[in-house]
């Protein structure tokens, strides 16, 4: 089967370190591999968005040299997927209509009781996926065996909000199948995501992708690099800088004389090169010194 990697950024804003280290991991992986890398705004939560920032973000990636193939898939025009994979989930009973709310939740511990919830159908109810009462697992190609009991951590979780929103586990497992996509390269700190989307998956009978989680970019105390805590949009004037420092964080160092090289120089000694990565153990990594 041919490799199909994909980067999938939100809308709330430009791409920063953080960013580039996730999109050109999945990128070599993908090229590495002989294979397809392809582009997904997840334009899902439109209250979260920033105008233009789409945009940006495709313009980013091609100034820094990251082509993608095919067209860009935009959640917001995929309503009508996620509403049929609702009605399935509903129609089979994995699904369940639900209005409790977070107050509710809140005294429950946050852990929702499951199916026992279940109201009849109604506008003013989100839907839930049921979760089974046991450990489920699967190996991740960076981070080992993952193992969870989604009934004891959260319970059955929102695949379509009461405002009639589309969730994210939905959403993007439901893509993923629907791309093809065979490997998922993302950071660790949506981990917790996965065996939610694996189940959601299973539940509709279609197969799930392999999984990796790389380590996410932090700046040094511990805070994850992320645009809603104002961390600094990518510079393309620094581009070779900044690329030779994210292929550091994979354990690449670029030869001296390819200092300060173009980057579709850099992404062609990193094609070459990238078999000899190696991501450092665990969860997180503070900002490489290159741009301390």
């Amino acid at each position: 089967m041919t490799y199909r990697g994909r980067f999938a950024p939100t809308p709330s804003g430009p791409l920063h370190f953080g960013s580039l280290v996730a999109a050109l991991a999945s990128w070599l992986e993908a090229r590495a591999a002989g294979g397809e890398w392809l582009v997904r705004v997840d334009d899902l939560d439109p209250p979260r968005e920033v105008p233009g920032a789409a945009d940006t973000i495709l313009r980013q990636l091609e100034q820094f040299g990251l082509e993608w193939d095919g067209p860009v898939r935009y959640q917001s025009q995929r309503h009508a997927s996620y509403q049929r994979a609702v009605d399935q989930l509903l129609e089979q009973g994995h699904a369940f209509y639900c209005t409790l709310t977070r107050k509710q939740l809140a005294a429950l511990e946050h852990n929702h009781p499951g199916i026992s919830a279940a109201v009849p159908a109604s506008s003013e109810a989100s839907v839930r996926l049921a979760v089974p009462d046991r450990e489920l697992c699967y190996d991740d190609g960076i981070q080992g065996q993952v193992c969870n009991n989604l009934h004891r951590d959260g319970g059955a979780f929102v695949i379509r909000r009461r405002d009639g929103l589309f969730g994210y586990q939905l959403a993007c497992a439901l893509d993923d199948a629907d791309d093809v996509i065979t490997h998922v390269l993302r950071g660790a700190d949506l981990l917790d995501s996965t065996l939610r989307q694996r189940w959601l998956l299973e539940c509709l009978g279609r197969p799930a992708p392999r999984y990796a989680h790389l380590p996410v970019i932090t700046d040094g105390r511990d805070t994850k690099l992320s645009k809603s805590g104002g961390s600094e949009a990518l510079d393309p004037a620094h581009a070779s800088q900044l690329l030779s420092a994210a292929l550091h964080c994979m354990g690449l160092q670029p030869p001296k004389d390819l200092l300060g090289a173009p980057p579709a120089t850099l992404l062609e000694w990193s094609k070459i090169h990238y078999p000899e990565h190696h991501w450092p153990p665990g969860r997180q990594q503070p900002l490489p010194t290159l741009l301390s």
